[in-house]
């Protein structure tokens, strides 16, 4: 029970990321932009990131509140400014965490300086988590169901998932024509730790009879997936860093992915991309614990009065009506699927330089503007995103991408992207939601991306 409520209180409190990248998507000069889409137009004889360095990218967001509406110094008590925020929100507001460290990475061309091919390959680990606003529960919590009589509370309210894994890759990518390039990433993830409890339903209701006699019926069907992390929880003796290390060089629950993506010309300054990333599923077959609460309970008596919150253990009063259940089952997850696809127009005076210096084949225009969109499949309604975006080549080794998105968490996101290639060594920093940073207590959503490379463009010429 200890291990249900710990995990729950998880479940419903951990903040998350967004996993739009609309920066980093098709900035070419930025190695990194290949894990966006395997089919982008780079050519880099090879490239190296900075172990660690590489690439660090952290991304936050949440649609129905901000850190300001709880915790703002303005005199108004913790509990009312928390019953607000309850009251504000809807079931299908959420709160979206993504976070991603490369722990190596790099690329090379297959063949002499006419090959089109290219391969990639590294390893990066990744904390991807994702919860709804559990309204029905939050309300029983904060009111009980006594000032509720009539009022259907929903169990599938509960509806969140969370997982730290790491991901090994290797890309393939062809200039198939002048007009054409298309690219896979094949994937192995190993997962750490996963929570995942997507799939609840029941319902919960009190009404009232003859005289003070009220009829509570609750039905559930709530189930909450574990792997990786409940050997941690009772009695542990291990080493947590040893075991971890383990778990992130492939001996944690393994899966499989797929990335596919490409880049289409269909006349000289007009750019198509799409990329479809992670194409995968993961199954969890080692330190598996699940808890589920199944069941139908029907009180008539005098009182009313159902709150989880009256007494020190949460979940109580719902243990009491519905048992608890742990299992020993395995199950399968699917990873996010993220979509991208973006439009390009390029302009200004062409560059016919012999050294490509951004490993790009693309006509150098030092100006393109172009609209991306992205959407994530989540255990709802997918999430959306539309870009508008003008990228400026300002000079040979500095580029520029600024940015305008639409999205769940906000409508005035203004993002702005710098790569700068000294010599061999590329340093990229990416920012977006640039205007919430005059207070980031009341941003709906974050992100930034940095990272450092070692890049040999290629050379258009024979040695």
């Amino acid at each position: 029970m200890r291990k249900f409520r710990l995990i729950l209180i998880f479940l419903v409190s951990i903040s998350c990321f967004s996993q739009n990248k609309q920066i980093l998507y098709n900035f070419n000069s930025v190695p990194q932009s290949m894990l966006t889409n395997p089919g982008s137009d780079v050519n880099y004889n090879w490239f190296v990131g900075f172990p660690l360095l590489s690439g660090i990218s952290t991304n936050v967001g949440s649609s129905g509140f901000s850190v300001y509406d709880l915790f703002a110094n303005n005199g108004v008590d913790f509990n009312v400014k928390l019953r607000n925020v309850v009251f504000s929100t809807s079931r299908n507001d959420k709160v979206s965490l993504n976070e991603q460290l490369e722990i190596f990475s790099g690329g090379f061309k297959l063949g002499d300086w006419q090959s089109n091919s290219y391969i990639s390959f590294g390893m990066y680990q990744e904390l991807d988590v994702l919860t709804y606003m559990p309204k029905d529960y939050a309300i029983l919590a904060l009111d009980g169901n006594e000032d509720y009589l009539g009022k259907v509370f929903d169990m599938s309210d509960l509806n969140a998932r969370g997982e730290l894994l790491s991901v090994f890759h290797l890309g393939y990518h062809k200039k198939v024509s002048e007009k054409l390039i298309l690219g896979a990433r094949g994937k192995i993830y190993s997962s750490i730790f996963n929570v995942s409890s997507t799939k609840n339903s029941g319902y919960f209701y009190t009404i009232q009879g003859t005289n003070t006699i009220y009829d509570q019926v609750i039905s559930a069907n709530a189930l909450v997936n574990t792997s990786g992390f409940t050997n941690y929880i009772d009695n542990y003796s291990g080493n947590a860093k040893s075991d971890i290390m383990k778990k992130t060089l492939f001996g944690g629950n393994l899966g499989l992915g797929l990335d596919l993506g490409l880049t289409y010309y269909p006349k000289e300054k007009l750019q198509f991309t799409a990329s479809l990333i992670d194409i995968g599923f993961i199954s969890h077959t080692k330190e598996i614990e699940s808890y589920r609460l199944k069941g139908y309970y029907n009180y008539v008596g005098l009182t009313p009065d159902f709150v989880l919150g009256n007494s020190n253990d949460i979940l109580d009063e719902f243990s009491e009506a519905i048992p608890l259940d742990s299992l020993h089952t395995k199950y399968t997850t699917w990873r996010p699927l993220k979509f991208n696809s973006s439009i390009q127009y390029s302009f200004g005076d062409g560059r016919g330089s012999d050294c490509n210096c951004t490993g790009n084949n693309e006509n150098k225009y030092p100006n393109s503007v172009g609209a991306q969109l992205f959407a994530m499949s989540t255990p709802r309604t997918p999430l959306m995103a539309l870009t508008a975006f003008y990228r400026r080549q300002i000079f040979d080794s500095l580029e520029m991408k600024a940015t305008y998105t639409v999205d769940s968490f906000s409508a005035k996101n203004i993002g702005l992207g710098l790569s700068t290639t000294l010599g061999k060594v590329n340093f990229y920093l990416l920012a977006d939601n640039l205007l919430e940073y005059r207070d980031i207590s009341k941003a709906n959503s974050l992100s930034f991306q940095l990272g450092l490379n070692i890049i040999f463009p290629n050379k258009n010429t024979p040695n």
